[in-house]
């Protein structure tokens, strides 16, 4: 990633990022790696698929032309990933937020409902 990003970006993108380290590791997905993603951010343990879909979203978001009134993906006007990763980023949501809510993260309820 070329420039540094927002403190707004780097919330969004290690709510990503540990939406996507629950479902790689609930899917059992062989050969996890660490896997570093941003400056100061623990290391991530990811299979490759994973982390590549990560690095994905991570660029996109880091190159999101609405970030001063950036909403959640799912209610914005402008659609950046392509329809394979939009298909799979509902799926890794969807999965791994109702997991992580029954362990006691309530704050992710927002990026659930919203």
């Amino acid at each position: 990633m070329k420039n540094e990003p927002t403190l707004q970006q780097t919330r969004d993108i290690k709510v990503i990022a540990g939406f996507t380290e629950v479902w790689c590791a609930g899917q059992q997905h062989t050969g996890r790696q660490q896997h570093t993603l941003l400056q100061g951010m623990p290391p991530l343990l990811l299979c490759p698929d994973c982390a590549a879909f990560l690095d994905y979203a991570a660029k996109k978001r880091m190159n999101c032309p609405l970030d001063a009134e950036k909403p959640t993906c799912r209610r914005c006007r402008i659609h950046c990933y392509a329809p394979q990763q939009r298909a799979l980023v509902k799926q890794i949501m969807a999965w791994s937020g109702k997991r992580m809510i029954l362990r006691g993260r309530l704050d992710y309820l927002w990026h659930y409902f919203f």
